[in-house]
This record gives C-alpha cells, structure tokens and sequence, in this order.
C-alpha cells in the first residue's frame, strides 16, 4: 500500500474523473464518507461541477438533512455518542427517497433532503429527476458498513489526534463514536477510494497493489 500526496485541486478533478468513467446499471450511487472534521461536504459539492462538465448530471445529497427527529435522535439525551453513531441518520428514509431510486430499477425521482434538523420538521424540498447515467454524491459520517445501498464509497480518514485537533469543541463528545466506527467497521480497509485529511491542504491518497 502506498500513500501519495496529492492537491485540493488534483484530489477533485482525478476523483471526478473515475466517478464519471465509472459504468454501473441506472445511476452512479457515491458515499463520501468521514467526520465533520474531514469536511466530507465540501468534497462532495466540489465534485458536482466537474462531473456535469464531462457529461455525468450529478445531485449532491447530505446525509445531514436526513436525520431522525429529535424526539427520536436525542431520547438518549444530546451528547451520547452510542446514539448518534447507531441512531441519528434516518437510514431507511435515505434508502427509501435517494438510493433506491437511484439505483438499477429505480425512477431517478430523488428528494434531496427529507428532515431539517435545526427546525426540527419535514424539509418540504422538491423531488429532483436525475436522469440515467447520473451520479448521487451522498456525504456524511458513517455512511459505510451498514445497509446503505452505494455503487462506489470514498472515505475520509484522520489519525485520532488530528480528528481531535480538527473536531469542533462543541462536537468533541461524538469522538469515541468515530473510535467505535474504526474499530468496528474499518472502512478504511475496504473503501474503494481512501484519502488521508490530516491536513486539509495537503490531503493524501491512499493506493492499494
């Protein structure tokens, strides 16, 4: 296994690249994956511009607007990091509204967002057509692992002590989440595409042999 240090730039446009060379039945279902702190959002919105340059219509999907309500996210209070790892993300609303949809016998009729957060009620978005050959980037935290229906996954890894760094104060309490997620998952062992953020401006790739 190697580890070749890559830009920004170069990270975005080689990664758009093999997403839209990728070849799959209906759509391209993409999971960019890894903590806040690795800014798996940004990542994703910077690849939706490439990709429709070459061709590939994309829709960018944050995992963010399909949590659970509150009253069922924070039962256990709000900084209990075994809920918001097994939890918080509304898993079957996800599949139901993105994924499925997307994938080989799917309409293409996606919804962007289902649940905001901050208002705690329905986000009222409109459904998006997302045309045969296009991608759906779905980013978040611990997207992978589980029954999430994805066609490739990118995964964003950093050492505990630069997530610790890097992870806002007022988040801290969701690190031993992300230290149950490594241990128990390991999507850095079978990602298709793993990148090391320690450094946001000097991120990594990791290639496999």
């Amino acid at each position: 296994m190697a580890v070749r240090p890559i830009s920004p730039d170069l990270l975005v446009a080689e990664l758009a690249a093999r997403l839209a060379d990728a070849e799959t039945p209906g759509r391209l279902r993409v999971a960019v994956d890894g903590p806040p702190a690795a800014a798996p959002d940004a990542l994703a919105d910077a690849l939706v511009d490439p990709l429709r340059a070459a061709g590939r219509p994309a829709l960018h999907v944050r995992a963010d607007d399909f949590l659970r309500p509150a009253s069922v996210r924070l039962e256990q209070g709000r900084t209990n990091p075994d809920a918001y790892y097994e939890g918080w993300l509304d898993e079957p609303g996800l599949r139901r509204e993105v994924l499925d949809p997307a994938g080989p016998h799917g309409s293409g009729r996606l919804l962007p967002s289902l649940w905001d957060a901050d208002a705690d009620r329905a986000s009222r978005a409109a459904y998006r057509d997302l045309p045969p050959g296009g991608v759906v980037l779905v980013s978040g935290a611990l997207l992978l692992g589980g029954t999430l229906p994805f066609d490739l996954t990118v995964h964003l890894v950093l050492s505990p002590a630069a997530l610790e760094r890097r992870t806002d104060p007022a988040r801290r309490w969701t690190l031993p989440a992300f230290a149950r997620y490594a241990d128990e998952v390991d999507p850095a062992s079978f990602a298709d595409v793993v990148v090391r953020a320690d450094d946001p401006r000097h991120p990594a790739l990791v290639e496999r042999p």
